[in-house]
């Protein structure tokens, strides 16, 4: 990565005064200060917790450094009125590690701001990175990032939905925008409904494939499966124990989404051929975050992960499109694709670009915003 100061373009005669530098603990208050002004407009004041949540997020990382943390942008008071939270991830890349940037939250605040918003962009520009992404990149923010050389992909910036129970499903969507509703006691109502449903038409039932089963395996063990399946692509996460760990960690404090599980998929033979991870409350959606296979059988491995998550008695499934499963994905009945956010990435490598346009990269759940409170809470 680039070093986090001010390029010399950037401090030229006629630049708007400024500074550019690694965010600090000590910005911490700014920042969420910052942060509720910009994305949640509503709340005059930050959480109390969401300080002390920026902190473990974006500084405790085991691949933290300055380098390759957040940015800010510091005005001519010396007050910070934009900023980049980003969280590093090591991936290899056709057998060589690199340190990426996943970039969580881009913000401003008034004039200074948009000025300083634009002197953040000039560092991240596609010439001067190994590898910098965000999954969740507003329209505006994917024009930048393509105008700087870099690339939207398209299947990746889709979510898919698969319901089972369309009374519960439509609740979890009706408490998505106005959350008053999770307090009301309509579920066990829904229940009855989806009972009657489900018995008059058959197809919200997900049938498992022919002669595989699933099992529920440990953190440690679903990270050793993951690490083999993914060296069928070019570019994956590399899910070293302790980034693993730290993830794990970290992804457990959004209690909003349920609790953490991990399965296997194994075949007639015993032959474990697919592993998967995601959240699960009850009654509520699945938030499928990552789901692994052996090439030829992504039919299988899907199919298993639909019917479980039904046997549970989610409402529905979702999670990140990706290019190797979607021709699996679209055999399910009652699933649609919607677009939630652009997953965008910027590198000076000609290989990773190549891979990310075909059939050989991998990134998303744990590698990837889906599990930040920053997206549900605060």
């Amino acid at each position: 990565m680039e070093p986090s100061g001010p390029s010399a373009d950037d401090n030229r005669p006629g630049r708007s005064a400024g500074v550019v530098r690694a965010m600090e603990r000590t910005d911490l208050s700014a920042v969420a200060r910052l942060f509720t002004q910009t994305f949640r407009k509503h709340r005059l004041q930050p959480a109390p917790d969401l300080s002390g949540y920026l902190e473990t997020v974006f500084f405790t990382s085991p691949l933290y450094s300055p380098d390759v943390g957040s940015l800010v942008h510091l005005n001519e008071q010396g007050t910070i009125d934009s900023a980049i939270l980003a969280i590093p991830l090591e991936f290899m890349v056709n057998g060589r590690p690199m340190t990426a940037r996943l970039l969580c939250a881009f913000m401003s605040q008034g004039k200074s701001g948009a000025a300083g918003a634009a002197r953040l962009a000039r560092m991240l520009r596609a010439a001067r990175q190994d590898f910098c992404f965000s999954d969740n990149a507003s329209p505006v923010s994917a024009d930048h990032w393509v105008a700087a050389g870099g690339l939207a992909l398209p299947i990746q910036s889709l979510e898919w939905h698969r319901t089972f129970r369309p009374m519960a499903a439509g609740l979890e969507r009706a408490r998505g925008r106005m959350p008053f509703m999770g307090k009301l006691p309509l579920q066990r109502i829904a229940r009855v409904f989806d009972h009657f449903i489900r018995r008059t038409k058959a197809s919200f039932a997900a049938a498992p494939h022919e002669n595989t089963t699933s099992a529920p395996i440990s953190p440690d063990q679903f990270a050793e499966l993951a690490l083999g399946m993914m060296d069928r692509f070019f570019v994956h996460p590399v899910f070293s124990k302790p980034e693993f760990d730290w993830l794990m960690a970290a992804a457990r404090l959004n209690t909003s989404l349920g609790a953490l599980y991990c399965r296997s998929v194994v075949d007639v033979q015993g032959k474990v051929i697919g592993c998967y991870l995601y959240f699960g409350a009850d009654g509520r959606d699945a938030v499928v975050l990552n789901v692994l296979c052996l090439e030829r059988q992504e039919a299988a491995v899907v199919a298993q992960l639909f019917a479980d998550l039904d046997g549970h008695g989610y409402a529905g499934a979702r999670g990140m499109a990706q290019p190797f499963l979607m021709n699996a994905v679209l055999r399910q009945r009652h699933l649609v694709h919607r677009h939630t956010g652009y997953f965008c990435l910027s590198t000076r490598h000609a290989d990773l670009k190549a891979a990310a346009v075909g059939d050989g990269f991998y990134a998303g759940g744990l590698a990837s915003e889906i599990w930040s409170r920053l997206l549900h809470d605060f």
